[in-house]
């Protein structure tokens, strides 16, 4: 069976996609929010961030075709941005742990 026919693949990607419009869509507001709301939404965000962290991590270990595919594809999109999957991912926990500073103050 193929990396994404597997229906726990396809369960936790179609589930990361929702979460993900959830959150961008419940952060057009983040202004608004109080102090506590602002602390959930991030921390929402850091859950979310792992989650996609841990899913691609399965890609990059798989040795299915196209999830190595997904991987090189990846790579290259975000190379045409100067930055790699890591550098995504660090400068969103930086962003997350910056917002987390502003409440705080």
């Amino acid at each position: 069976m193929g990396f994404f026919e597997s229906e726990v693949v396809q369960q936790e990607a179609k589930q990361l996609f929702e979460d993900y419009q959830s959150l961008i869509q419940l952060g057009s507001e983040y202004g608004k929010f109080d102090r506590e709301g602002k602390k959930i939404f991030i921390e929402r965000m850091e859950g979310l961030m792992e989650r996609y962290r841990i899913f691609m991590k399965r890609f990059e270990l798989s040795e299915d075709f196209m999830a190595q595919m997904t991987v090189q594809q990846l790579k290259t999109q975000l190379g045409q941005f100067g930055i790699t999957p890591q550098q995504m991912f660090d400068q969103m926990h930086l962003t997350l742990e910056r917002m987390k500073s502003e409440i705080e103050q």
